[in-house]
């Protein structure tokens, strides 16, 4: 009887441990490689599966999800013989599981190594200037370099990322001093350029207002030369009448001459800056009398316009 119980329980432990063996619980995001006699057989997918137990083992957990590598500082040499030191992330994304437990070995290594060495092959062919600038370009041609060498291993590298690039402590004291030259001479050329606009300026400015002046003084000439015509006319028209009032035996136009350039006379000795006191002898009688005649004269020639 003890050894059929014995027995009994020996053959339940088997069939427990046979039956935890067969039943397999795969995570989500991962896939796992079955072999049979170191062969491989199938893939497990996500969710609850069944294996031969003691026959087929599970040889490699592989991880679906995409993944980060750090890859780490190293000295580059660039084309123009400049050392820089250069660090960046991969990401890569494993998409079949069977050929990167087989086709590889230490597929994480082998992703770091392979975008070291074409780190230093694509700034190798760059100057420093280029390899500074062209931050995007190197990323560009990073990827589809490592993406194709890596798709053998059943590998999508989705980015790579150059996160510093620094170069010696002296190239970047004359990097600094070449800038701030650059700035230096943007910043006098720049006054200068405004040192000419103003002259441009200033000189448009006088240059309009001497056409301005020009055109002012032209301005009052004609006004001038159209008040002499006037007053040229206004004078001829006068001594037509005067001369027609002698001619017909009127003794008033005469003494409209004799007070006309009486008047004068007196305007031009009381205007003269020398004199201050003028005293000469005046007969008011004989100009009030010229002054009577010159208004004889006016309503004569009023009343013949009027007849």
């Amino acid at each position: 009887m003890f050894e059929i119980g014995t027995l009994a329980l020996v053959f339940v432990g088997l069939v427990i441990l046979t039956a935890f063996t067969a039943v397999k619980r795969v995570p989500q995001g991962f896939e796992w490689t079955v072999e049979r006699f170191g062969k491989f057989r199938r893939t497990l997918q996500p969710g609850l599966s069944f294996i031969f137990p003691f026959v087929d083992i599970i040889s490699n957990k592989v991880n679906m999800k995409e993944r980060v590598l750090d890859v780490p500082s190293q000295e580059v040499i660039t084309r123009d013989n400049a050392v820089v030191r250069v660090d960046g992330v991969v990401f890569y994304q494993v998409l079949d599981p069977v050929k990167s437990s087989y086709n590889v070995n230490n597929l994480q290594r082998a992703t770091l190594n392979l975008t070291m060495t074409n780190i230093r092959t694509v700034l190798g062919s760059m100057d420093l200037d280029q390899s500074l600038s062209n931050r995007d370009q190197i990323n560009a041609q990073l990827l589809h370099v490592v993406d194709e060498a890596t798709s053998p291993w059943g590998v999508k590298v989705t980015r790579i990322e150059i996160k510093d690039i620094a170069p010696p402590q002296d190239l970047v004291d004359s990097m600094a001093r070449q800038m701030k030259a650059e700035r230096d001479k943007r910043a006098e050329i720049l006054t200068s350029e405004g040192y000419k606009q103003s002259e441009i300026l200033k000189a448009e400015g006088e240059k309009q207002a001497a056409i301005l002046d020009a055109d002012g003084r032209l301005e009052a000439a004609k006004r001038d030369a159209a008040a002499r015509e006037a007053l040229a006319k206004a004078e001829a028209n006068a001594t037509t009448m005067v001369s027609q009032a002698i001619a017909s035996g009127d003794i008033q136009a005469v003494n409209y001459f004799v007070a006309t350039k009486y008047v004068e006379a007196l305007s031009t000795i009381g205007s003269a800056e020398n004199q201050k006191i003028i005293m000469l002898p005046l007969e008011a009688s004989s100009l009030m009398g010229s002054i009577a005649g010159i208004s004889e004269i006016a309503k004569t020639v009023l009343s013949k316009d009027q007849a």
